[in-house]
């Protein structure tokens, strides 16, 4: 048989042991290196095992996911997180659509410092009966949050965007600039259906109550803090005053001190957050070197390169295929998170990408985009079945808000594709 023949019967196995639900690190890491020592030999498959931790897991920029990762376990376990969400409550709430732009809005600061699905899980418990309260629809209440939860991944720091560097080579810091204005392009985007909703039918969406200028000044008691730490993170890494892994030590160590002034943290506190951080690192860990290993397979059977050649020899516009690789995100993102994801797929699809000429920082942001719909797309996405089952209100409720913002994400999408500037100016003009 040939190399490409056994590449190909190593991605049918890897995808099988999958379905069988066994864990991605392990059956990428079991599938690569049979495959290595099929190729090459057991010696050299073992020299693989050998060196992929030194030479991939051990490299400087990978020690920017566990400080990104500490700086949200200590912002959610200190309450800082929450105090996001009182703020902006306390400033938009008042609006027509005011309480649900606001969930939107805290949904996704929630989501950078925790991650999409424990913003949903907050917001659940917090926002939701709070509309309720107000006499919001329960549709409009749950798909803003869903919608604002979607938004988490893409707003930096985000160890997705970490990950994806990593694995492609690409600079953490251009995809962490690269996501600014797409990410401000998809909150108006959002906000503006909110605005519009509360419009056409404001039965669904009322006005909130109304809080003093004095009451607004007071809720931005700590939030300022936070925010002004995910500002100066970005605006240091733009302006080339830091790495993206000097900006996560410098993020913790800022997030720490917010906390010890803000008299949140304790020692139980700071000892959870480390073990929190270290867990969710060592199970991060542990499926970069599998995808290693798997990529270091697929590399000696060259089935990559003939993908790239068939694709090349296809007589069919690249957007087409690129069409396809987001439809398998998308249905990626409805049974896995946004980490495991991007692991699983980037030694297939990176490559197909390279050959058809896409920039590799503008396919970073649109894939990160991307996976997030899965999390709310019917039939499965995750987030909308998490919200259901703390609020208990009926999946089929949630969905038909969603699909408002899964269409106006869509759309984006396009138009970032028509136009990639978006999303590669900024970088294009970095320092370094």
């Amino acid at each position: 048989m040939s190399n490409e023949v056994i590449g190909i019967i190593g991605l049918v196995v890897m995808l099988t042991l999958l379905f069988l639900r066994m864990w991605i690190g392990l059956a990428m890491a079991l599938i690569g290196f049979l495959g290595c020592a099929y190729l090459v030999g057991i010696d050299k498959a073992l020299n693989v095992l050998g060196t992929v931790p030194f030479d991939y897991i051990g490299i400087y920029s990978f020690a920017a996911v566990p400080t990104f990762l500490l700086i949200g376990s200590i912002i959610y376990n200190t309450g800082l997180a929450t105090d996001l969400f009182k703020s902006v409550y306390t400033w938009m709430g008042e609006l027509r659509g005011g309480l649900a732009i606001a969930s939107t809005l805290a949904a996704a600061l929630l989501g950078v410092v925790t991650d999409s699905l424990v913003a949903v899980t907050t917001l659940g418990k917090a926002a939701v009966p709070e509309m309720r309260k107000y006499r919001y629809h329960d549709t409009l209440s749950t798909s803003s949050i869903i919608a604002g939860a979607s938004l988490a991944s893409l707003i930096p720091p985000s160890v997705g965007f970490i990950l994806y560097g990593i694995l492609t080579e690409q600079s953490v810091g251009k995809l962490f600039i690269a996501a600014i204005i797409p990410g401000i392009l998809l909150t108006v985007l959002i906000v503006g259906v909110i605005f519009t909703w509360a419009r056409v039918k404001p039965d669904m969406a009322p006005a909130g109550p109304r809080t003093s200028f004095g009451e607004k000044i007071s809720s931005l008691k700590y939030t300022w803090a936070v925010v002004l730490l995910i500002i100066l993170i970005i605006a240091g890494i733009y302006a080339g005053i830091f790495t993206p892994t000097e900006a996560g030590g410098f993020g913790a160590f800022l997030a720490i001190i917010i906390a010890v002034v803000s008299r949140r943290l304790t020692i139980k506190i700071l000892l959870d957050s480390l073990m929190e951080t270290a867990q969710v690192t060592a199970m991060i860990v542990i499926l970069m070197m599998g995808a290693f290993i798997f990529m270091k397979f697929l590399a000696l059977s060259q089935i990559t390169f003939a993908i790239g050649d068939a694709i090349n020899n296809l007589q069919v516009s690249k957007y087409l295929i690129f069409a396809i690789i987001v439809l398998i995100y998308i249905l990626l993102g409805m049974f896995t998170e946004i980490v495991s994801s991007i692991i699983l797929t980037m030694p297939i699809f990176y490559p197909v990408i390279i050959a058809l000429g896409f920039d590799p920082t503008w396919f970073g942001v649109i894939i990160v985009i991307v996976i997030e719909i899965g999390f709310m797309s019917p039939p499965i996405g995750m987030n909308v079945f998490v919200l259901s089952g703390i609020t208990g209100i009926p999946v089929g409720t949630i969905f038909r808000g969603v699909w408002q913002f899964v269409a106006i994400i869509l759309v984006c999408i396009a138009i970032m594709t028509i136009f990639p500037e978006i999303i590669t100016f900024l970088p294009n003009t970095m320092n370094r």
